[in-house]
């Protein structure tokens, strides 16, 4: 009996450690489109503060791709076979990349459980769970992000500013509003969408905010004339 139960656990140790190796190859795939999204964060965000969270926690990626890597090499004496990568496609908004990278983030931390319980010595564990704590970092610091967007919807009053002021206010719009242009989006669409963004930012919303707003409203269909207007050839 004793016999049978050293080969079981065997067995379990065996395809444990297999999953392992499977999870840590799965874990290193899209490294090229991580850092196309990672660009795109940085790109959109309204705040220093913001872009650097997120140039950390894209750092700290990269470090755990490496590991990763150098661990799968040591315990098969192999490299990582990367696949082909898939083609980039933006979020709709902003604060849908956040929530897309929370939840990232999250599923991540379930995939790293698995390949932690798998791991024959300790040294490697130990590192796995660094970057497991990394992710738990990672979670929480997307969805303060997440919620200072959120909470930015009235935090801006525009009542006393100057003429010049609101122009320089409002320059995330203009260039947001440019980059349409040459996108061949039609003017129309592009009219109604950032003249309401202004009324937005009129009534307090940050531009920021008032962009992701208005850009929800289409994707989602709560806006019915957005999505027609948007369908209209230039």
């Amino acid at each position: 009996m004793n016999t049978m139960n050293s080969y079981n656990n065997y067995l379990y140790a065996q395809q444990s450690f297999q999953k392992s190796l499977e999870l840590m190859a799965e874990a290193v795939q899209g490294e090229k489109e991580d850092q196309v999204f990672y660009d795109y964060l940085l790109s959109k965000a309204p705040t220093q503060e913001q872009k650097d969270i997120i140039t950390r926690i894209r750092n700290d990626e990269i470090r755990h791709n490496q590991l990763f890597k150098k661990m799968y090499k040591e315990l098969t004496g192999q490299d990582v076979v990367i696949e082909k990568e898939e083609e980039f496609i933006p979020p709709s908004t902003y604060q849908e990349g956040i929530k897309k990278a929370l939840f990232g983030e999250l599923k991540a931390m379930e995939k790293y459980r698995v390949i932690r319980q798998g791991l024959p010595y300790r040294y490697y564990r130990d590192i796995v769970f660094e970057i497991l704590t990394d992710e738990l970092k990672h979670a929480d610091l997307y969805n303060f992000i997440n919620t200072e967007i959120s909470s930015q919807k009235t935090s801006v009053t525009t009542q006393n500013m100057t003429p010049d002021e609101l122009v320089m206010h409002t320059e995330f719009l203009v260039k947001e509003g440019l980059e349409d242009v040459q996108r061949g989006i039609n003017m129309t669409h592009i009219l109604q969408e950032f003249i309401l963004m202004g009324v937005l930012v009129g009534q307090g919303y940050s531009p920021e905010m008032a962009y992701e707003t208005v850009e929800e409203w289409e994707r989602t269909g709560e806006s019915k004339l957005l999505q027609q207007s948007k369908r209209m050839s230039s």
